[in-house]
């Protein structure tokens, strides 16, 4: 379910968890957006809804002009900090995509990373439509975890998120109806209804304390979110981890992708 604006500020206590236990999305990843969108150096990418900047970080090393933009002040103090860490420059504005204008841009590539279920969907892509650039685009971000026996600890990790309300989130019963990541039908009814996907597939170790760090860097399971109820999760979490692995060590098995979506070419006279 869409926000309202009022309701932007659900990750402020999970910024050091996103930042630190959230999945990169792979150098290549970004390239092959990049390449494929046709980005020169110096062009202007806006990463909306920047988070701690992962997307943004990643295209201006890449050589982009890259605005990151997020409503949440305690995210952009932390991807101004990974900025200054990775050596590159942003441009930061506070604010969600309800602060859009016609005026901003134009850009080369508007990024939206982990993101686009928060948005109104439809509004969004409309105001997208004019300050995307001609012959620019859009490109959406996220993860899954295929369902592998290595990726049973995920599996854990939602069914103690389950217990403690995780179930009970508007864009959680969304996604088990079919609706959370598929774009599609709102882009067929935007302007930018040609579409190419990219996906880079991981395999890597985690750690039980990850995986719980994992947890409180979403929305469903933050520290605010679950309040005094913050160390009987983590109890939880590690006792059906323990189950899986007693030395609390586990692989796991990633998927990065990529959606992007540019307007068809004009028809011939």
């Amino acid at each position: 379910m869409p926000d309202s604006p009022s309701d932007l500020r659900r990750f402020r206590s999970a910024v050091a968890y996103y930042d630190r236990y959230r999945l990169a999305y792979p150098a290549r990843l970004i390239a092959r957006v990049a390449g494929f969108a046709g980005l020169k150096a110096g062009d202007s990418v806006l990463d909306l809804g920047t988070g701690t900047g992962m997307l943004a970080i990643a295209f201006a090393r890449a050589g982009m002009a890259v605005t990151a933009m997020d409503p949440e002040p305690e995210m952009l103090e932390a991807a101004r900090a990974k900025a200054v860490a990775a050596g590159v420059s942003l441009n930061f504005v506070q604010g969600s995509s309800f602060d859009l204008t016609a005026g901003m841009g134009p850009f080369s590539l508007v990024t939206i990373g982990r993101a686009f279920h928060w948005m109104d969907r439809a509004a969004t892509l409309q105001m997208l439509d004019h300050i995307v650039a001609p012959g620019g685009g859009v490109a959406f971000f996220h993860d899954s975890h295929p369902g592998l026996p290595e990726n049973a600890w995920f599996k854990a990790l939602h069914e103690v998120g389950d217990k403690y309300g995780r179930s009970n989130a508007a864009h959680i019963r969304e996604r088990r109806q079919g609706g959370h990541r598929r774009y599609e039908p709102f882009l067929f009814a935007s302007a930018f209804t040609m579409l190419d996907g990219f996906s880079v597939t991981l395999r890597q170790p985690i750690a039980a304390d990850e995986i719980v760090g994992r947890a409180f860097s979403q929305s469903t399971c933050s520290p605010e979110k679950l309040g005094e109820r913050k160390d009987e999760f983590e109890a939880d979490l590690r006792a059906a981890l323990g189950a899986l692995s007693a030395d609390g060590n586990f692989m796991e098995v990633a998927e990065l992708v990529a959606l992007l979506a540019r307007r068809p070419p004009e028809p011939m006279r």
